[in-house]
């Protein structure tokens, strides 16, 4: 699989779904899968419907097939489905350490429990950090300024009895999660974390989004891997949101990217406008998804799903959002 100066090579292999196979087949297929360290992608032009695939679907990193209304999780409906498996696999040619990594991380991740699945995030990030690809990004991005300090509070809050109202406010950078919001989100999860007379707590943006995502402005100053992972695993919003998951209610509007969805998909519940949009961009930057996202959605979505939004980083519209279980309202 590496290459000879340790790139991965060739990690992506197509298999075909629309030849017969027997139970036993199947079984054995979905074995051999489970085994192998490449993305595995399966392709078929007729709609899944079979349950004897259940357990190679299961197996495999995602299935693509023809549109449809209902579909099984493992499964991602499009309208031609070699053409989508040609740009997945051109995405992974530009990527392919971080694409193999965040394939490998959401295989075995699920089967963790949430503090340790954000620890394993986000050390692969701090790796992926150090590696070709990201540094290429930023090669690319060129050289840019710290942003400005925050005009207001960063983050407000309001108590009215035992709700407390939690509002990004950095509008003028579509709340991106730069150090700033963070900051002053996690004192706000804190606050809520140790008041039990505080039963419900809402989160939104104001301005015309959510969430932009991380301020890529701040990325890569951090001054080392190691503080990098320490600031995102414990004095990230991913842990006190999910303590306080039974509590919250997340609503998003606008253009939702990266942290802007990842950091939702934890609430209990999540509601959209419907004309909100989701989109996971890290792949291209050489990383994966770094603000919880690989443990967060796909709890809601399952990993296949998950896979598939990160590779590809388009926009989910609300309506797909919510036939998958990413959201659960929309207003």
């Amino acid at each position: 699989m590496l290459g000879p100066s340790a790139e991965a090579n060739s990690p992506l292999l197509l298999v075909d779904l629309d030849k017969p196979a027997s139970p036993a087949e199947v079984v054995a297929a979905a074995g051999a899968v489970s085994a192998g360290d490449v993305i595995l992608i399966g392709v078929t032009t007729r709609r899944v419907g079979d349950t004897s695939l259940t357990p190679l679907l299961s197996a495999l990193d995602l299935t693509l097939t023809p549109s449809a209304d209902t579909a099984p999780r493992e499964v991602v409906p499009t309208a031609d489905p070699f053409a989508e498996a040609e740009e997945l696999a051109a995405v992974v040619a530009a990527n392919p350490h971080a694409t193999t990594m965040l394939a490998g991380l959401l295989r075995w991740s699920g089967a963790l429990a949430v503090p340790a699945a954000l620890d394993a995030e986000s050390l692969a990030y701090s790796t992926l950090l150090g590696g070709p690809e990201f540094r290429r990004w930023l090669a690319d991005r060129g050289p840019r300024p710290l942003p400005p300090p925050a005009p207001a509070e960063p983050v407000l809050m309001e108590r009215d009895g035992d709700l407390l109202h939690i509002t990004l406010n950095r509008p003028e950078r579509r709340n991106a999660y730069g150090r700033e919001v963070r900051d002053a989100l996690v004192e706000a999860l804190e606050f809520a974390e140790l008041d039990p007379t505080l039963e419900r707590v809402t989160l939104d943006g104001a301005g015309p989004s959510f969430c932009s995502g991380g301020d890529l402005d701040e990325f890569g100053t951090t001054p080392d891997l190691v503080t990098a992972h320490w600031i995102r695993t414990r004095a990230g919003a991913a842990r006190p949101l999910h303590r306080l998951a039974g509590r919250v209610e997340a609503r998003v509007h606008g253009t939702c990217v990266g942290a802007g969805i990842e950091l939702p998909a934890f609430a209990g519940h999540v509601t959209a406008t419907p004309h909100t949009t989701f989109r996971l961009p890290e792949i291209g930057m050489g990383l994966v998804p770094g603000a919880g996202g690989t443990v967060s959605i796909p709890r809601r979505i399952g990993r296949w799903r998950t896979l598939h939004l990160a590779l590809t980083g388009r926009a989910l519209d609300a309506p797909t959002a919510l036939a998958w279980g990413l959201i659960d309202q929309l207003t």
